[in-house]
């Protein structure tokens, strides 16, 4: 059984946030929305805050879910992570950009069982 898109993506989201957590992460928000955009984890690693994007593939035939974090995807992160920083997060912190790709290998009873998971820190960085 295959899931919807929404699924897949809001069922890679919690997995993510699952293994961010077993990782020593604290989770700080979860779909944080600025406009028209989204960041899909904002997390402390140690004193580090990290904005994830997080995406989900049933399958890489086409294309790895790194590949779709292109040029304007990253900026369209940078801008809500500034917008962020400036209306709820009033210190100065050193902050980083991080992408979790999950990769769908089984599903039970219309869930996402068994995953692959690539985290890649500094994936970006704002300029």
């Amino acid at each position: 059984m295959s899931l919807i898109p929404h699924d897949l993506g809001r069922q890679g989201e919690d997995a993510a946030a699952s293994w961010l957590l077993c990782k020593g992460y604290r989770i700080i928000r979860r779909n944080y929305r600025y406009r028209r955009n989204e960041i899909d984890i904002i997390a402390m690693d140690d004193r580090t805050l990290c904005f994830v994007e997080v995406k989900t593939r049933a399958t890489i035939d086409k294309g790895h879910p790194l590949e779709a974090v292109t040029p304007q995807k990253q900026k369209e992160i940078i801008r809500t992570a500034r917008a962020f920083l400036c209306m709820e997060y009033h210190e100065e912190i050193d902050c980083r950009f991080d992408v979790v790709a999950i990769i769908a290998k089984g599903y039970e009873k219309g869930r996402l069982k068994e995953f692959d998971v690539e985290h890649i820190t500094d994936a970006f960085w704002a300029e």
